[in-house]
């Protein structure tokens, strides 16, 4: 979680300051929020709190980097996910469902290359989408950051029909 302090700085890997803002109250007014939630009958949207540190550990350790590449390092057999330094901002919601359109070959390919599908929490697909929107970030990422068995499982072959946005084109 990132301290009230870090806001203003992480805004810049491609947030909208005015989201990171108010995911930061949300978090903090957790538990009050829960007990007015329960009062009023209504639900509130909670937006996990999102770290491209941990996006980055958890890019390699699910093992991402199997099939999608971040600054030219890892698989071919899915689309690259560099941040695009010149966007104003980063849809999270178009980076999940990207995910989404994507799910069924990525855990065919998961269990073929892995063994097993990878399972993500909403708290790890929101740290995800914040190494996918951090060029800065993505600039330090490099084959030093990959565990030698991880590298040996990376896909060489480039399948670009499993790019869910040319799908169906």
């Amino acid at each position: 979680m990132l301290p009230a302090a870090a806001a203003p700085r992480r805004a810049g890997f491609g947030f909208v300051l005015g989201t990171l803002l108010a995911a930061l109250a949300v978090t903090a007014a957790a538990p009050a929020m829960a007990q007015d939630a329960a009062a009023s009958g209504h639900r509130k949207l909670a937006i996990p709190l999102a770290n491209p540190e941990e996006g980055m550990k958890l890019f390699v350790g699910k093992g991402c980097v199997v099939c999608h590449s971040v600054n030219g390092v890892g698989g071919k057999a899915a689309p690259a996910l560099d941040a695009a330094g010149d966007e104003p901002y980063f849809d999270v919601f178009d980076f999940v469902a990207r995910m989404w359109r994507g799910a069924p070959t990525m855990i065919l390919l998961q269990e073929m290359e892995l063994g097993y599908q990878i399972d993500l929490s909403g708290e790890e697909l929101a740290h995800l989408a914040a190494f996918a929107s951090a060029p800065e970030v993505q600039s330090r990422f490099s084959e030093n950051d990959i565990p030698e068995v991880i590298r040996d499982w990376m896909v060489d072959e480039v399948y670009e029909e499993l790019d869910p946005d040319k799908m169906g084109n």
